[in-house]
Formats: structure tokens, C-alpha cells, sequence
């Protein structure tokens, strides 16, 4: 089972993932994902944030090293339309020195994206600047819709303790075929399930593992994202995987908390 919960298949793509994911942007630096990699991280995820030199500098670092095969490289943009999507998606090729990246995830859309941005994504496929095409969003009832177009091959989906309506509108939504993989962010809820003031009477706060195990524990996600600030932060994040999953008591009580936390910690995103 311990393997089963290090390592996965991403969906139908082919691509040998570990189930931790790596998120850029938040001030990791370089050494933590590298070290990161050497325990079997190998989604290296690209977002349009600040303080993504760390990834930067250990994507290239780790390339150098003749690893770029073993890497799965996932680079979002939030453009709208196709030629400024393809313009940012090149920019951060280039950063990276490389030719291609794994994945292209197009960011943010709450509504199915507009035709000529999907045209162009395929296009940009087919010219080989990625292998595989994913979206991201909060509104999971766009997820089904979007996956019938067999344009997707993965979806990155907010799940959480405190949000867990992916279980019900997404996830069992989503088994079809081909079956898209489903990465999932904001393990946290944004800290919040970290904090103490918003546990509820008693409790103690969680930690970051706990809710990394939370979304690992669920057979339908493949890959959980992590945004460690710092090494120790990473170091904390992959002892989620020698945990293994959750069991019924932990399970229970984590569920307590988030329906706790989602009716005190309010947020721009119910």
C-alpha cells in the first residue's frame, strides 16, 4: 500500500507521477525540490505567481543532471487568449531551458474557457511545446463538462477538509475514459487549517501532513500540490507519504475540523 500511496499513473497519460506535487511561488528554495525529487517528487508545477526561482534554478539544476525524463513539468498561464498564452508559455520555457514542457494548464477558468483559446492550446500541442493539456478552477461543476470534450488530460481541483464537495461533484464524475487526471491545491484551505484559532474547542490544529494525507487519501486523486516556503516546510510535506493514508479515526476527525473551519474561517471561496 506504501507504494501505492508514493507513486501513481496520472490518469490515462502514461506519466509515472509521485503523488506529492511540487508548487512553485511560494519561496522554497532550490535545494528543497531537489531534495524533494530524490524521495520521488517528480510534478514540478509552474504557476504565474512570484518567488519561483527556487523551481527555476532546480528544474535547470536537475536537467543538467540528465533527469529531465524522469521530471513531469506543468506550466500554467491565466492569459485569456491564445497568442499571450502561447507568448507566456515560451517565456517560462526559456527560463527553464528547455524546448517542452509535460503539461499545459490553462489557469482559472470558471466557465468553460472560449473556443479559440482551447483551438490554440491543441494547436500548441500539436507543434509539441506540451504533451498534455489541463485546466484549473473553483467551479467543479465545470470539470465533467469540460472533461466530455476530450480535450483534457488532467484537472487541477481545490480540495480539501473544509472543502469537500470535489467528493461528490467531481471525482465520481470524472471516472470515465479516457480518464483525465486530478491534481488538487490548496491542501491547507490557505493556512487556515493550521491555525489553532479556528480549530474548533478542544482541538488541536492540524498539520500541513495531515491535510497532504487527507487528499492522498482519496482513491481518486492522483496528485496532491504542496507550496513549501522553505526546506523544513518540504522536509514536513513528504513525511505525508511514509504516513501512508489516513485511518477511520484521523479520518473522522480531520472532517470535524474542516466543517468546523469552513464555517469560521471565512474565505472569498465557499
Amino acid at each position: 500500500m506504501k507504494d501505492d500511496f508514493q507513486t501513481t499513473v496520472l490518469g490515462d497519460t502514461g506519466l509515472k507521477v509521485g503523488r506529492l506535487g511540487l508548487a512553485a511561488s511560494y519561496g522554497a528554495p532550490a535545494p528543497a525540490f531537489e531534495e524533494a525529487c530524490e524521495k520521488g517528487c517528480n510534478y514540478f508545477y509552474l504557476g504565474s505567481g512570484r518567488h519561483r526561482s527556487g523551481m527555476k534554478t532546480a528544474i535547470r539544476n536537475l536537467c543538467r543532471q540528465g533527469l529531465r525524463d524522469k521530471l513531469v513539468i506543468s506550466i500554467q498561464t491565466y492569459a485569456r487568449f491564445g497568442f499571450m498564452t502561447e507568448f507566456f508559455f515560451k517565456q517560462s520555457l526559456k527560463s527553464l531551458g528547455i524546448d517542452h514542457a509535460d503539461v499545459l494548464i490553462l489557469g482559472w477558468h470558471n466557465s468553460a474557457p472560449f473556443s479559440t483559446l482551447l483551438d490554440f492550446a491543441l494547436k500548441m500541442k500539436e507543434q509539441g511545446l506540451c504533451r498534455f493539456i489541463g485546466m484549473s478552477g473553483h467551479n467543479r461543476s465545470v470539470f465533467p463538462k469540460m472533461a466530455q470534450k476530450n480535450i483534457f488530460d488532467l484537472f487541477h481541483i481545490r480540495y480539501n477538509p473544509a472543502h469537500r464537495g470535489a467528493q461528490t461533484d467531481c471525482f465520481p464524475l470524472l471516472d470515465t475514459h479516457p480518464k483525465p487526471g486530478i491534481v488538487t491545491y490548496t491542501a491547507t484551505r490557505w493556512g487556515h487549517l493550521l491555525d489553532p484559532k479556528y480549530m474548533p474547542p478542544g482541538e488541536p490544529a492540524l498539520d500541513a501532513s495531515d491535510c497532504y494525507r487527507f487528499s492522498l487519501s482519496n482513491p481518486s486523486v492522483d496528485i496532491c500540490l504542496c507550496g513549501p516556503k522553505n526546506i523544513q516546510q518540504m522536509r514536513t510535506a513528504l513525511t505525508s507519504l511514509e504516513s501512508g493514508p489516513l485511518d477511520t479515526r484521523e479520518m473522522e476527525r480531520i472532517k470535524i475540523i474542516g466543517d468546523h473551519v469552513h464555517k469560521t474561517a471565512k474565505s472569498f471561496f465557499s
